[in-house]
């Protein structure tokens, strides 16, 4: 198997909601709901770095699709670590995601490991991190 991801995809609960958030009020770039004439088909991709692709897909279809009853999620199965070029911008993002709604769990700090970073949940719980790490820069 190669290291390769290409589709991370999260379960919603209000798939016009999260869409509205992650285009609408972070900026993230997408195309809207695609699927919609296909029974627990309704989804949304959006565009992110290196051809990695963000997917918003209804947990009810998700556990149609796998078979798996669904449960009560629980913010801490993972995080979506977003790595950016300096302070300011954690700082920025974090400002953003608050003012589109979303909840900030950790205020952005200086870190026990020399970085800078915060946390905040979307509407539906999913945990991200936005982090300025100096050994670990993006592309910009």
């Amino acid at each position: 198997m190669k290291p390769r991801i290409s589709v991370l995809t999260l379960g919603v609960s209000d798939l016009e909601k999260s869409v509205e958030f992650y285009r609408d009020r972070l900026g993230l770039s997408t195309k809207g709901i695609i699927g919609r004439e296909f029974e627990n088909g309704a989804v949304a991709f959006f565009d992110l770095l290196n051809s990695l692709k963000l997917a918003l897909w209804p947990r009810k279809s998700m556990e149609n699709d796998t078979g798996i009853q669904l449960q009560s999620p629980s913010a801490l199965e993972f995080t979506l670590g977003h790595n950016v070029l300096n302070t300011e911008e954690v700082d920025g993002i974090m400002e953003l995601a608050e003012k589109a709604g979303a909840k900030i769990i950790k205020p952005a700090s200086d870190t026990f490991w020399g970085g800078y970073a915060g946390y905040f949940q979307d509407l539906d719980g999913h945990l991200w991190e936005i982090v300025y790490n100096p050994n670990l820069m993006p592309e910009d």
